[in-house]
């Protein structure tokens, strides 16, 4: 297939095109693309890539061509003509809109210094040119601030993985159909990972148990032999109350032990100090059911488990999961095909540097946790403040916690915003530049997963409408307009496609990735990836497992800390995953937010006299949103759910459930805590 885009199509003649879905989801499904009079007229899956076998979701299947041929989306270069929020802009050339660019971002460099530009990113497309390439090597020449982004999302379950089994990877998906224990913990796969759902049924058929730790009842958990709706933030509790039952019932596998683990003694001290019946307590379960899970470890193997992000957002995620992961080091549960936890990232070694270029920036550059960055606007005290931010891949607004603070800070009269997005987001609406994207369909990219191990090339199926350009055009230009005349800024797709993997990967049987076929997915698991236990030792100082970390000693959490909530209101406040949207993107299309609703158990509701389908207040001291409330059996009690991802223009008070979410921090990574906010609630 041509890497360039159809020059058109037959009048009447829809066209069938390859390509990948690009959302900060596991599955990173391959898409049949149909084309018709130039526009996308059906969006099926295909069955390129073996995981997903021609099965997708049906927010990417209903709303993608929406999003690229929608009234909202944005097709011109935008000027800033009113006051910040008004929604007044102009129409600009390229040239215009990259002058102002330069000219607001020169101004901020000679008054503060590069170190007051920051880029504002995160899960967009998730392609590697896309999400780190030539965005990168920009950002790194001009000397900007470098901002992590994971503190949103998977950088507290990296820290608390590194620290317990260091730089060595785990088993692959697929090695669930091998066990006899599976264990989904804080994984809605229905929304988030939708393709284990198959692999998972079918070891089931074969005889597999299936535990799920949630506090819903999801799709997926009321197919389970055992379902645990803990009280969110205690896991900690949970896996420590396992590990003492563990003991008890003389379930330690001690040989594995002590060939692999080191801390186990100081581990399981810690956890006697969690009974059933405390842990019961705290985790809102009963006794028995700590007890029945207790069992299953204890009499099945292999297991092996597949953990969603859940866990890792709220004071205890590092917590949660370093206990977590000990269950598996106790029990043995490392070495045979099935016996381990799901986690693919080893499977892809990518040459992040050759794309990101790190080498470009000057010596010492600050880099700042994205969660800091309101406050580096509002109350920088000391530090350098920023005033100039460029968002990309992301919607801020909708997205951070404590959300009144990131408008308060894109509102901030001193700060000079640049954006990039398909359409006008709440964060777009604040730019003082907007420049307009392309959809991952109107460029080629190359995609891996984080729920599979298949990696995958697409090619642009039709050209960029109006002005829209790709990042890495986009950040070429920029480089030329800021004088930058390294050659890395003349790189194509194709060269920045081959600097993204070694040539010589054996999965590669010697073509280039920018060769790749975009009708089939290459099996990266054919190359063996080093994984625990498996391939060689864990990669912590020891050479072991450790459940007791001296790294970790000098923040007071060698071993995992439970830390109960401060002051909790009366609920708490969860928001999971939608079916409808992909953090937010397609949130900006109107049927795409009919899930908008705030679901509460019937004993809850019969408490405080609510009636379903009534409109309800959320509130605390941050904020207040208004739904409808959904009464249902199927959320536990004391707990609240609505979906996440809305957008300002859904909310009649100008709020969604993010301004409700606390800005305080996890015990690791500074991870964002989206699951420990508490409200609570009275009839509108």
């Amino acid at each position: 297939m041509s890497d360039t885009a159809p020059e058109g199509d037959k009048a009447g003649a829809a066209t069938s095109h390859a390509a990948v879905c690009p959302l900060d989801c596991a599955d990173t499904c391959s898409l049949a693309i149909e084309l018709q009079d130039g526009r996308v007229s059906r969006v099926r899956g295909s069955t390129a890539n073996p995981f997903t076998r021609g099965r997708i979701c049906a927010k990417v299947a209903q709303a993608l061509p929406s999003q690229v041929h929608g009234e909202g989306r944005l097709l011109r270069p935008l000027l800033r003509d009113g006051a910040r929020g008004s929604g007044r802009f102009r129409p600009a050339s390229w040239d215009e809109a990259l002058d102002a660019v330069y000219e607001g971002f020169d101004r901020v460099r000679v008054r503060y210094g590069s170190e007051a530009i920051a880029p504002l990113y995160y899960g967009g497309p998730m392609g590697l040119l896309a999400h780190g390439s030539m965005d990168k090597r920009f950002f790194h020449r001009l000397g900007a601030s470098r901002v992590d982004a994971s503190p949103l999302c998977a950088g507290v379950s990296d820290a608390a993985w590194n620290s317990v089994f260091g730089d060595v990877g785990g088993i692959p998906f697929t090695e669930l159909g091998d066990a006899r224990l599976i264990v989904v913990w804080g994984n809605n796969i229905t929304n988030c990972n939708l393709h284990l759902t198959t692999l998972i049924r079918d070891a089931r058929s074969r005889g597999a148990r299936l535990v799920v730790i949630d506090p819903k009842r999801t799709r997926i958990a009321r197919d389970a032999d055992l379902h645990l709706p803990l009280l969110p933030g205690t896991d900690v509790v949970l896996a420590y109350a396992v590990a003492a039952e563990l003991e008890r019932m003389d379930a330690i596998n001690t040989a594995f032990v002590a060939t692999w683990v080191t801390g186990a003694e100081a581990f399981l001290a810690e956890a006697r100090q969690y009974p059933v019946e405390r842990a019961a307590e705290l985790c809102g379960l009963a006794p028995a059911q700590i007890r029945q899970f207790a069992r299953l470890w204890r009499d099945l193997a292999p297991v092996a488990t597949a953990f969603g992000v859940a866990p890792e957002r709220n004071r205890n995620g590092g917590a949660g999961l370093r206990a977590a992961y000990a269950l598996p080091a106790l029990t043995g549960n490392f070495g045979p095909p099935g016996a381990g936890i799901c986690q693919v990232s080893g499977f892809f070694p990518i040459e992040e540097d050759a794309l990101a270029r790190p080498d470009l920036a000057p010596d010492g550059v600050r880099e700042l946790n994205v969660l800091d960055i309101p406050a580096l606007v509002l109350a920088p005290g000391d530090a350098t403040p920023l005033r100039a931010l460029f968002i990309y891949n992301h919607n801020p607004v909708a997205v951070h916690p404590d959300a009144a603070a990131m408008q308060a800070a894109l509102r901030h009269e001193e700060l000079f915003v640049v954006g990039s997005d398909l359409t006008m987001t709440d964060s777009m609406a604040l730019a003082d530049v907007i420049l307009p994207a392309a959809t991952h369909l109107e460029y080629g990219d190359l995609y891996c997963a984080y729920g599979h191990t298949y990696l995958q090339r697409s090619a642009p199926v039709m050209a960029p409408l109006g002005d829209c350009l790709p990042n890495t055009e986009l950040f070429r230009r920029l480089a030329r307009r800021f004088g930058f005349t390294e050659d890395c800024f003349r790189d194509s797709d194709a060269t920045l496609m081959d600097q993204a993997l070694a040539a010589d990967h054996p999965a590669l049987a010697g073509r280039r990735p920018s060769e790749l076929p975009t009708d089939a997915a290459v099996d990266m698991s054919a190359t063996p990836a080093p994984s625990v236990i498996r391939h060689r030792p864990p990669g912590t100082p020891s050479g072991r497992i450790e459940l007791y970390s001296e790294t970790l000693a000098a923040q007071g959490d060698a071993l995992p800390r439970f830390r109960p909530l401060h002051n909790p209101r009366r609920f708490i406040l969860v928001s999971p995953a939608s079916e409808r949207r992909v953090n937010s993107t397609f949130g900006g299309l109107a049927s795409h937010r009919d899930d908008m609703v705030c679901e509460m158990h019937p004993r809850d509701a019969g408490d405080l006299s609510l009636t379903n389908g009534a409109p309800v207040r959320l509130y605390n001291n941050q904020g207040e949103v208004v739904l409808p409330l959904s009464i249902t059996d199927e959320v536990r009690p004391g707990t609240l759910f609505v979906p996440k991802g809305a957008w300002i223009g859904d909310s009649p008070t100008g709020q969604t459930v993010n301004a409700l979410i606390p800005g305080h921090r996890a015990d690791l990574a500074g991870g964002a805590c989206y699951y420990d906010c508490t409200v609570d609630v009275a009839p509108l």
